[in-house]
């Protein structure tokens, strides 16, 4: 995949690694916007939440590797909150663009011997691990980790992004790995 990447100037809190950065996945995509961050406790709470212990499959004990949240965001042509065939549209290939991804990123981090998995940003499940049934909330995570802003509407919490107000796509990775691993791994898109 031929990348490009710039620093984004937000999104910065206590727990960001690396990042956020825009890459540019491919020509014909919008770009992904992304980070690396230590998992604060009220995300760690959730993560456990999410992936119980007895259902991961964590490598040999290496003391480098941690847990690490990989937020990602896609700017939406059409704002997300409104409803139609467009925003449909929209939305399967903002998923297509973030599962292709998610999954050649985690495919090599395992093929290295580490822990990887990605949310199903339609469900809210973890893809990779089998047996885990809570949801993960992708709003609550980018406020958590990036500190963005939500709003409510109706039952639906919805992400304001600092730039592209709702006209955003979240979605979610989780590595059991060295954070150098993971970065040179990123830095390769």
């Amino acid at each position: 995949m031929g990348t490009s990447k710039t620093r984004a100037e937000y999104g910065q809190t206590s727990s960001t690694l690396w990042g956020p950065y825009s890459l540019q996945l491919a020509p014909s995509t919008s770009p992904l916007e992304i980070s690396m961050h230590t998992l604060p406790k009220p995300l760690l709470r959730e993560f456990h939440h999410v992936f119980p212990e007895e259902n991961l499959k964590l490598p040999a004990v290496d003391e480098a590797c941690e847990f690490l949240a990989i937020p990602t965001n896609q700017h939406a042509v059409e704002d997300l909150v409104a409803i139609g065939d467009k925003i449909e549209q929209e939305k399967d290939r903002c998923l297509n663009v973030f599962m292709e991804f998610a999954n050649d990123f985690c495919r090599k981090l395992q093929q290295a011997g580490y822990w990887a998995d990605f949310i199903d940003p339609c469900s809210g499940l973890p893809m990779l691990t089998l047996n885990c049934n809570k949801v993960y909330s992708e709003v609550d995570g980018m406020e958590c980790c990036l500190g963005y802003r939500s709003y409510s509407a109706g039952f639906c919490k919805i992400l304001e992004h600092p730039l592209w107000g709702s006209a955003v796509y979240p979605a979610t990775m989780f590595v059991y790995a060295p954070r150098a691993v993971v970065q040179h791994l990123l830095e390769t898109y």
